[in-house]
């Protein structure tokens, strides 16, 4: 049985780094990348195209893609909402890797997001406890793990130039850090 989190989330790593992709290239490559999953029978092949076809349509309406007309063929692009759901979906992976030694760092996020953006501030927010970043403050979040690269794309990809600041430092004050080793079980 297909899962839709599965054929939404390969349209959209097909989206990820293209500025339009024709509708039927998007199709054929979903299919045959679901198919190549395992040995299908023909019938399970058309099945594949319909969920494939039934995804797009639902991601449409959902605002996770735009579609684009011209006189030749159908095009589509993934929305600012897209880019979102596919980094949620990339965190709910199991094969996400922590490392497991600390390496004297620690990042903290600043985020000032208006009640105007509330959906916004609720997806980073999400996105930041699944990181496995703890909350210290309101608007401050911190945490032992190397993903400042992660969220530097996100800040990026989210428009967040002035409402996100991403820190580095290996000097927080020895209560704190005291503390904060005890929550990630650090040494």
């Amino acid at each position: 049985m297909l899962k839709k989190p599965h054929i939404t989330k390969e349209i959209l790593k097909s989206l990820e780094n293209k500025r339009a992709y024709t509708l039927n290239s998007i199709k054929d490559d979903v299919v045959d990348k679901i198919k190549a999953t395992k040995n299908p029978s023909p019938t399970e092949g058309q099945t594949k195209s319909y969920a494939v076809t039934r995804a797009l349509k639902n991601m449409a309406e959902n605002g996770l893609i735009e579609t684009l007309h011209s006189d030749n063929d159908t095009y589509l692009r993934i929305t600012k909402e897209g880019r979102q759901k596919l980094v949620s979906l990339k965190l709910d992976e199991d094969t996400v890797i922590v490392p497991s030694t600390w390496d004297g760092q620690w990042r903290m996020i600043l985020i000032d997001i208006p009640e105007s953006r509330k959906n916004e501030r609720e997806s980073l927010r999400y996105l930041l406890k699944k990181a496995g970043f703890v909350c210290l403050k309101n608007s401050a979040w911190i945490s032992p793990f190397p993903l400042e690269h992660l969220f530097m794309n996100i800040k990026k990809d989210l428009g967040l130039e002035t409402e996100m600041i991403i820190i580095t430092t290996n000097s927080i004050d020895e209560i704190t850090e005291k503390e904060l080793k005890k929550i990630f079980q650090i040494k």
